[in-house]
């Protein structure tokens, strides 16, 4: 009878601890206004309900009434405790008689627990609810033996202070599940706001830049588009999502763009490329775009960020600084060319004026018409300088450059004894070019490095690839060499260490590579020879 009970107590008590923490769930772990009294007087009723349930024996009444006494103290401090107490031996008193043990006994449990609560309130909320415990039975023990409580009946206080301890057990694990709850939700709720925020932060950055934000999906589909697109191109959101993205850009860019975006996917590589878009009005705008591959867990890109800005204004701002400097030399390139015009011109009029003094002799044509090749030659340089060329890149195999540059000065290396070694990769090595600009290049500066070799000798030339993405050409000779001090100023135009040379050729040089976004760089040392390497992009 006394376990079934028992059994009755700890269910209701179950019932009632979890109640509360359901209606807390389901209000979203809302805090409430002065909880620790609240906590108090809940508390209170249910020690209440717990001594209505008393089990009647020899006299006393039995119940777990001080298990939620023991959780409010150990959970929630001595406030809710000394309340849910003070419900529970008014209760008590109402109910039945023997006044005297009942105040004594809550009277030294409620001090002795508010005492233990000031040493242990840093402690877990385990360790305390362990602690109250073991000071509850310490109590209860000495309030039998005290008052001379059934002590010929050991065994049903033994029950009882089991099933209180039970109880205990019980609502701690209620508790505690409920505070895991309370965390897990807590942590949600920050990561959800973060996730917010985060998304927020991005969300204003997309929808208030000018800059074009794409994604791209591994099928080479759009997941996403910036609505900075309608303020840029005119369209609506609408039309750029039914519409694949090739249908926007130029025609002449789209093998480029999807060359680019496939590299990315099996490379994993950033990028940088130019491509046109189309205007609704039907006009086209040039745009610098930055791609990011976004890599996930498996390690493969799932996406590619696309972030395009708009340089229409940069093109013709360069286009007009481009212009600015070529009319900032026009001066310079006037005085150059009467100067080296002058001098051959001179020498063919006093020539000339001496033929007809002489009576007609031609002994000085050769001089003559050495002059004039002179002239011819500067004119068509300056022409090749000036003149603005239609240029149509095409992808071309640089070695395959390189080897008919040899073929054409194959003659003049004959005439000089200098003799062409050529090393290159198994692998072609592609640029995209106009082949005749860079052919241009490569005879200028395999054309030097003969003339630099007087006495004859070996030109090594060295193909090979820098990373995934330039391609180093160097051509090294062993002639004279050029002083330190005079390397800086290679390619100015009209400067040159020949005795009839322009400098105009070298000009052309780093203006042809400057066009084609490579670099040239001279390493040399007199008496020793000279390395000129020359850097390209390559795919």
């Amino acid at each position: 009878m006394f376990l079934f009970d028992y059994i009755v107590n700890l269910s209701i008590f179950s019932l009632l601890v979890i109640l509360p923490l359901v209606l807390l769930s389901s209000i979203q772990f809302k805090s409430i206004k002065y909880y620790r009294i609240w906590v108090g007087i809940y508390g209170g009723i249910v020690s209440v309900i717990l001594v209505m349930l008393s089990i009647q024996h020899l006299g006393y009444s039995y119940d777990i009434r001080y298990a939620p006494a023991i959780l409010v103290f150990a959970y929630f401090g001595p406030v809710s405790g000394i309340i849910t107490g003070a419900i529970m031996l008014v209760a008590r008193l109402v109910q039945s008689g023997n006044w005297y043990p009942a105040i004594m006994g809550w009277t030294m449990i409620m001090v002795s627990f508010s005492v233990l609560h000031f040493y242990i309130k840093r402690f877990s909320l385990v360790k305390k609810c362990t602690i109250i415990v073991v000071a509850y039975v310490v109590m209860y023990t000495m309030i039998v033996f005290y008052f001379n409580i059934l002590e010929d009946h050991p065994a049903f206080h033994v029950q009882y202070v089991s099933f209180v301890i039970l109880g205990v057990i019980l609502g701690g694990v209620l508790l505690e599940s409920y505070g895991k709850l309370y965390r897990v939700h807590q942590q949600l709720s920050a990561m959800y706001k973060l996730l917010w925020d985060s998304e927020a932060n991005y969300r204003l950055i997309a929808e208030n830049t000018s800059d074009l934000i794409m994604v791209v999906r591994s099928d080479h589909t759009i997941s996403y588009f910036s609505p900075s697109h309608q303020s840029v191109l005119g369209f609506k959101q609408s039309d750029l999502e039914k519409t694949v993205l090739c249908g926007f850009i130029h025609p002449e860019d789209v093998t480029m763009y999807k060359q680019t975006i496939e590299m990315m996917f099996n490379h994993k590589n950033s990028s940088t490329l130019e491509f046109r878009m189309k205007h609704s009005e039907g006009h086209w705008i040039e745009f610098e775009s930055r791609c990011k591959p976004v890599v996930g867990e498996n390690g493969e890109i799932e996406q590619i960020v696309i972030i395009s800005r708009d340089i229409s204004e940069r093109k013709k701002a360069e286009e007009l600084l481009l212009q600015s400097e070529k009319l900032s030399i026009v001066g310079e390139l006037a005085a150059g060319v009467a100067h080296e015009i002058r001098n051959p011109l001179t020498t063919i009029k006093g020539f000339v004026q001496l033929n007809k003094v002489v009576g007609g002799s031609t002994q000085y044509n050769d001089l003559v018409l050495s002059e004039l090749s002179r002239i011819e030659g500067i004119t068509s340089e300056l022409l090749s300088l000036g003149k603005p060329q239609a240029v149509q890149l095409t992808e071309k195999n640089v070695q395959e450059l390189v080897e008919n540059t040899i073929q054409i000065l194959s003659p003049q290396a004959l005439m000089n004894d200098v003799r062409f070694h050529l090393k290159g990769e198994e692998k072609p090595i592609i640029i995209t070019c106009e082949q005749n600009q860079i052919k241009q290049v490569f005879l200028n500066v395999l054309k030097n490095a003969i003339e630099a070799m007087k006495d004859g000798g070996d030109i090594n030339i060295q193909i090979r690839k820098i990373g995934d993405k330039e391609c180093l050409l160097s051509v090294q000779d062993h002639g004279c060499g050029i002083p330190e001090e005079l390397q800086p100023r290679l390619g100015e135009p009209f400067y040159s260490l020949k005795e009839k040379g322009t400098g105009l050729g070298l000009m052309i040089c780093h203006k042809i590579i400057k066009q084609h976004h490579g670099s040239i760089v001279y390493k040399s040392k007199v008496q020793e020879g000279t390395t000129v390497e020359i850097t390209l992009p390559c795919l």
